[in-house]
């Protein structure tokens, strides 16, 4: 079956319905199966399917479909449920004068808007980091603000995810408060002032590091007793490349982010669980370094970035490593026709699907510039060219 969306009309919400239940007629098993298989490095059924949005454009979907997003994924045949782990139950969190707020590490944030009419959308902008004007390694460590991991309730993660049986369970966090190590000193240190900090201050640089690390492994341990084996993926996310390269050298990652990396890995997988770390940008150099730390899956494979080709990647690195993401949110997606993004997708399928080892995924989360053409375009690709 051919694609039939075109871009001067959205479909009526029946009749795209009824043809992506014909393409999943011949699933088989459930998506936990699905994924543990591909990951496994085995063929499974269909190449799983995972969705990443900003929340304006669930809300658009919500509305399209007119259904709660839960059943949104459900017909959509999303394999991936992300649980958001333990509730804060700490202090309160400061609420300033100009609308902005401190989030648990102290670092202060305010909503922004950007964009017009339906395709406008909010972030959080980073107001102040508070270790940034600190010059020794003894202001870092009695900044006040370091949290505490006594701050969250870990009580209700094992219910959580048993509220989606079958699918494959995701931990991953807030967005803004997800396991990392150079990005969360980035919000406490400034983006500009750590990267520095590896050259001319490196004793700070790995005192803040050494605090995050420390934190995030004993809040991870936490998750994971209290999840019981519910999860199925633990998910982490560092940003370590640019558009064109790594933010530093190779040598530089492996002194001052290496220790920790592998320390997340090896924390999740001593509770069976697989790991999948998100990092934007150019890091073909440090993949090998991702395997050799036991890292099960890489995400984003953010296409338009150098040497970050799909094809390539899976050639040189695909029997140890599996892949997620790869679909271009930069140019295709916001401003590709539907036919492009079904061209795109079905490349990368033809090159992702042998041998397992492929989620097919955005490269990031699809934000409030994207038509919502494009979007169902997307998505009916996905079922055309999932199969195996």
């Amino acid at each position: 079956m051919t694609s039939s969306l075109g871009a001067s009309a959205l479909p009526s919400m029946e009749a795209w319905r009824r043809r992506i239940l014909e393409r999943r007629q011949t699933e088989k098993g459930t998506s936990k199966e699905r994924v543990l298989k591909s990951v496994n490095f085995q063929e499974p059924d269909r190449v799983p399917i995972d969705l990443w949005v900003a929340s304006e454009i669930r809300q658009h979907m919500v509305d399209y479909f007119g259904c709660d997003y839960e059943s949104v994924l459900e017909l959509l045949g999303v394999d991936f449920r992300v649980v958001q782990g333990p509730r804060y139950v700490g202090p309160k969190l400061d609420l300033h004068p100009d609308g902005s707020m401190s989030d648990v590490w102290g670092v202060q944030r305010k909503r922004v808007t950007f964009g017009e009419g339906n395709r406008q959308g909010t972030y959080l902008e980073l107001v102040r980091s508070p270790l940034a004007e600190m010059t020794s390694v003894r202001e870092v460590e009695l900044y006040a603000g370091w949290p505490s991991v006594d701050w969250w309730d870990f009580g209700g993660i094992a219910e959580e995810c048993r509220q989606h049986p079958g699918k494959c369970i995701v931990y991953a966090g807030d967005r803004l408060d997800r396991t990392a190590q150079l990005k969360t000193a980035m919000y406490l240190r400034g983006v500009e002032q750590i990267l520095l900090d590896l050259t001319l201050n490196p004793a700070i640089a790995e005192c803040i590091f050494e605090r995050i690390t420390t934190y995030f492994i004993e809040y991870n341990r936490r998750v994971f007793e209290a999840a019981a084996k519910e999860i199925d993926i633990f998910m982490m996310g560092d940003d370590f490349g640019m558009q064109t390269n790594l933010l530093m050298s190779v040598g530089t990652w492996e002194r001052f982010l290496a220790p920790g990396f592998r320390s997340y890995i090896d924390l999740a997988h001593r509770y069976k669980v697989k790991v999948m770390h998100h990092t934007c940008g150019a890091v073909d150099l440090i993949i090998p370094k991702f395997i050799d730390a036991g890292l099960d899956i890489l995400q984003s494979l953010q296409p338009r970035a150098a040497n970050m080709n799909l094809s390539r990647l899976k050639e040189k690195y695909g029997r140890h490593i599996a892949f997620h993401g790869s679909v271009d949110i930069q140019e295709t997606l916001p401003r590709g026709s539907p036919k492009e993004i079904r061209r795109e997708v079905e490349e990368r399928m033809k090159v992702g699907k042998p041998g397992g080892g492929f989620i097919i995924c955005t490269a990031h989360n699809l934000q409030a510039d994207v038509p919502l053409e494009n979007i169902l375009a997307l998505l009916d690709a996905y079922h055309e060219f999932a199969a195996y």
